[in-house]
């Protein structure tokens, strides 16, 4: 079993930046895919990046795609969500998770290792 901490949540102001990290423990990282997602009051759970083992393919959800850019660091066992101009409507509390062999796509269910998430707040 594989824990996740994440950090790097804040409030900033539209078209501000920030840096999400998801660091593991307990297991290396380079055992799993890994994703990013977001729940914003009152709303479900959404995917917002995916990254395979090696860190060599990625994935984004189109709300994001040109603004966010996902990357790990296996030999700091670390996971990045690079966030750039963002907007309100980014506002949610993000997850990091770790995913059943290399998937690394939308699907929830294939991400049975959770962390806690942080919160980022964008204000307009």
């Amino acid at each position: 079993q594989v824990q996740l901490v994440e950090s790097g949540g804040g409030l900033v102001q539209a078209g501000d930046s920030l840096r999400l990290s998801c660091a593991a423990s307990g297991r290396t990282l380079n055992n799993y895919a890994m994703g990013w997602f977001r729940q914003a009051p009152g709303k479900e759970r959404e995917f917002v990046a995916g990254i395979n083992r090696s860190g060599g393919s990625t994935i984004y959800a189109d709300s994001v795609k040109g603004r966010f850019t996902i990357s790990r660091d296996n030999a700091k066992n670390t996971v990045y969500l690079q966030m750039n101009s963002l907007k309100p409507e980014d506002t949610a509390h993000y997850y990091c998770a770790a995913a059943r062999g290399d998937y690394f796509g939308t699907r929830q269910y294939e991400y049975p290792n959770w962390g806690q998430g942080t919160q980022v707040t964008v204000s307009s």
